[in-house]
C-alpha cells in the first residue's frame, strides 16, 4: 500500500536548511531519502551513506541477489546447519518471537507458496496438489535456530522471504547511524515511511484510499519512528479465473484478496513492518483487538461504497495522532 510525503517542499522552503533528495530503486521499490540538514554538502555526504547502508541490508537480505545470505541459505543442503551473519542472527531471534507471538499469522519461511501462486512473476493460480505441496514445504517449524550458535538448519525444503520484514530492517539499520546522520531526516521505501527530527507541524504523511490509490485517505503528522502500510490493492494481479493478491495467509497457504489496509506505527520500523503484515493477515476484528491487546498503534481503512473509507484506529494510535478522533469514523 502506499504512503506518500506531502509538501516537502513547502515545508522545508519555510526554513533556513538546506533539503537535498535522491530517489533510487532499492528492495524492489522506489526509494526515496530527503535529508534536511543546515549545510548541502553534509546532506549530499549523509545521502550516500544512507542508500549505502539500504544496499547492504539488500545484500544480506534480497532473494533474487543470489550470494546473498536468504538466498544461501535457501539453497543450504537439508539437514546441514547454515551459520548466519551476526547481524542476521540477531534479527533471526526476533522474526522467531513474533511468528509465535502473533500465533503464525507473521511467518517469513512462505516462499514455496509465493511460488506456487506466481507472486513475483504476475500471478498464477496453482491447481490443489501443488498449493498442498507448497504449504507442506512452508513455515518456521521447519527451520531449527541454534541460537548460541547463530546456526540455522532446514528440516525440509523451506525457504525464506524477506518481503514482510526486509524493508523494516532496513529502515531500522538507518536509525542505528543516528549519530553520523543530521538531525532531519525521512525515507519512503514504498509502504514503509521511517523519519528522524521532524519540521514543524511534523512530515506530512498521506496514507492512501486502499483501493483509489491515488486518492488520500488520510494525512498524518509524522514526528518520530515508521509507519508500515499492507493491503492487497498495490499488488494484485489479473489472472484468468479472479484475482491474486500479493499477500498470503501463512496458516492457510492462499491469499488474502480482502478490501482494507492497515497502517501501523512504531518508533522501531522493523516491528512496523511486521505488525502490519500480520495485521493485515489477521484481519480488522481480531487484528484490532491485538492491537489495542499488545498496546499497538494501528489503523484499519476499510473502504465504503465508491470514495468513502471507514477508519478504524486502536488507542494508542488515537492517543498518537489525536485529529483522528473517535474509533470508527468515514472521510473521504
Amino acid at each position: 500500500m502506499s504512503l506518500a510525503l506531502l509538501g516537502v517542499p513547502l515545508l522545508l522552503a519555510l526554513l533556513l536548511w538546506e533539503t537535498v533528495e535522491r530517489t533510487v530503486y532499492l528492495m524492489g521499490t522506489r526509494a526515496t531519502f530527503v535529508v534536511h540538514a543546515t549545510d548541502r554538502g553534509v546532506g549530499l555526504r549523509q545521502l550516500d551513506r544512507m542508500v549505502r547502508s539500504v544496499e547492504q541490508t539488500e545484500a544480506e537480505l534480497s532473494t533474487w541477489q543470489s550470494e546473498s545470505v536468504l538466498s544461501t541459505l535457501n539453497r543450504q543442503p537439508i539437514g546441514e546447519p547454515f551459520t548466519l551473519s551476526l547481524p542476521v542472527c540477531g534479527l533471526w531471534g526476533e522474526l522467531t518471537a513474533w511468528h509465535r507471538d502473533t500465533d503464525g499469522a507473521f511467518d517469513p519461511a512462505i516462499g514455496s507458496l509465493i511460488e506456487a501462486w506466481g507472486l513475483r512473476v504476475g500471478g498464477r493460480r496453482p491447481s490443489t496438489a501443488d498449493q498442498a505441496a507448497a504449504l507442506q514445504v512452508s513455515g518456521m517449524a521447519h527451520l531449527r535456530f541454534d541460537a548460541a550458535g547463530c546456526r540455522l538448519t532446514r528440516t525440509v525444503a523451506v525457504t525464506v522471504d524477506a518481503g514482510a520484514f526486509g524493508k523494516g530492517e532496513a529502515l531500522r539499520r538507518l536509525a542505528r547511524l543516528q549519530d553520523e546522520l543530521a538531525a532531519r531526516w525521512m525515507v519512503d521505501l514504498g509502504g514503509q515511511l521511517a523519519v528522524s527530527g521532524a519540521p514543524v507541524g511534523g512530515w506530512q504523511v498521506a496514507i492512501a484510499h486502499p483501493t483509489r490509490r491515488a486518492e488520500p485517505a488520510v494525512v498524518l503528522a509524522l514526528e518520530s519512528g515508521s509507519l508500515a502500510t499492507s493491503g492487497a490493492s498495490e499488488r494484485s494481479y489479473a489472472i484468468e479465473g479472479g484475482m491474486v493478491a500479493h499477500i498470503l495467509d501463512p496458516r492457510t497457504g492462499r491469499p488474502l484478496d480482502r478490501p482494507g489496509s492497515v497502517t501501523v506505527w512504531h518508533e522501531d520500523a522493523l516491528t512496523a513492518d511486521i505488525l502490519s503484515t500480520a495485521l493485515y493477515v489477521l484481519g480488522p476484528e481480531a487484528g484490532l483487538r491485538y492491537a489495542d491487546a499488545h498496546r499497538l498503534a494501528a489503523l484499519f481503512l476499510t473502504p465504503v461504497g465508491e470514495a468513502a473509507v471507514t477508519l478504524r484506529a486502536s488507542r494508542t494510535f488515537r492517543r498518537r495522532f489525536q485529529g483522528l478522533g473517535g474509533k470508527e469514523q468515514k472521510g473521504h
